[in-house]
């Protein structure tokens, strides 16, 4: 299997092997204003298949407990989204000389809310065990005579999709605030300004914070601590706030002085796999993660959002003798870098048709897997049969491409 996205093609079959799943891709991105849909390929044995129907169910649940600890019917899990709808695979009963494979398939495509929180998992403690807490969706493909009856893991495929965002275009203004504490005494005030070089940072990029302390007052300051804190506002059945600190730094300051210093602190994972409940970005199996990802909320004030919402911030602490501490904080965004996509090549005189400009999208990521199908296949990992299958289905996509595409001569 290649490395590159366009040939890369997710595969998970039942444990019987009747029912087989291809995704194109497991991540989905949040854009604010959409959520990229969850489409795939689904290929079912006829001969097993008979009177029953295939279903494919999108779920997001948030689990909150350990899975040992779901007992007598009580289950640490919430469903925040189920939707399941009924897949029409196609069936030919004559043998058709361009389709010579025994395989029922046909695609299918789900929308992803845009009010469900994307993928994030809480890190297990080093003695925890099962799976892990946060928010994941899963794909599940199953045959049954009813959405109704019992679903048998023999003859069900599950696969783990994620939903993420990626960083704005356009960061926001230098994050800077100021403060200034007087003390019982004392004629004369403390001073603290500090800042960050700018506001949206990728993960792994180090973090610059600029403090300036103008210490006119007889108190000394002990310490300086510069930290950076991730809060996890979990939003389920009420809201409740979490923090852990990420890195940490810290200096001395004397009485009727100045002090200017830039401080450099990277938040990793590396540095923090022993703290239990920080937030990671959704894990995949097999898979190493990073850090949650900051989350943005298009409309905050939406009451509907539920999961778990992060939040990264810079908190710059002094610590006064005999006098209290005097404390600020600078948000920041944690994020990945947008991926770049690759240039659609189209024709220079050609556009797309009202009537199937919709469909077009459908067409090429349908084609893509067909596509991706037929080189494993050239490696040896697929059977003939698929293969047939994916012959079809290039013929057949092709020509709905070149239909769908209007070229003005």
């Amino acid at each position: 299997m290649g490395d590159k996205a366009g040939t890369r093609v997710f595969k998970k079959s039942s444990p019987n092997c009747k029912v087989t799943v291809y995704l194109g891709k497991r991540d989905f991105v949040d854009h604010l204003d959409h959520v990229d849909p969850v489409d795939g390929v689904i290929l079912v044995d006829p001969e097993y298949l008979k009177d029953r129907k295939v279903f494919v169910t999108l779920t997001c649940a948030f689990r909150y407990g350990r899975e040992d600890l779901d007992v007598l019917g009580l289950s640490f899990r919430k469903d925040l989204y189920i939707s399941t709808f009924q897949v029409r695979v196609h069936h030919h009963p004559l043998p058709l000389p361009v389709q010579t494979s025994p395989m029922l398939n046909d695609s299918f495509c789900s929308q992803i809310p845009q009010n469900l929180p994307c993928s994030v998992t809480l890190q297990p403690g080093p003695e925890d065990t099962g799976k892990a807490c946060g928010v994941d969706f899963e794909i599940r493909a199953f045959c049954a005579k009813s959405i109704e009856e019992k679903i048998h893991k023999r003859n069900s495929v599950r696969l783990v999709i994620r939903k993420v965002q990626y960083a704005p275009e356009k960061p926001g203004p230098q994050p800077m605030v100021e403060t200034t504490r007087s003390f019982l005494m004392s004629d004369r005030s403390l001073h603290l300004e500090a800042s960050l070089d700018k506001e949206l940072y990728y993960h792994g990029e180090p973090i610059s914070v600029n403090v300036h302390v103008t210490n006119n007052s007889t108190k000394t300051v002990k310490r300086v601590k510069i930290s950076v804190r991730q809060y996890a506002d979990i939003c389920l059945f009420s809201t409740a706030q979490y923090k852990s600190v990420c890195g940490l730094h810290s200096d001395q300051v004397s009485s009727s002085s100045t002090f200017c210093k830039v401080y450099t602190l990277t938040p990793t994972l590396d540095k923090n796999r022993e703290k239990r409940g920080l937030a990671l970005d959704g894990k995949l199996k097999h898979e190493d993660t990073n850090l949650a990802s900051s989350t943005i909320v298009k409309d905050i004030t939406n009451k509907e959002v539920l999961g778990i919402l992060v939040s990264y911030r810079v908190k710059v602490k002094l610590v006064v003798s005999r006098g209290g501490d005097v404390s600020v904080e600078l948000p920041f965004i944690l994020m990945h870098p947008k991926p770049v996509e690759p240039p659609v090549s189209r024709p220079q005189s050609g556009e797309a048709t009202p009537q199937n400009e919709g469909k077009l999208p459908v067409y090429f990521a349908y084609l893509t897997v067909c596509v991706s199908i037929l080189w494993l296949r050239l490696q040896g990992e697929l059977d003939d049969d698929l293969t047939d299958l994916s012959c079809f289905h290039i013929c057949s996509l092709s020509r709905k491409v070149l239909v769908s595409m209007k070229t003005v001569r």
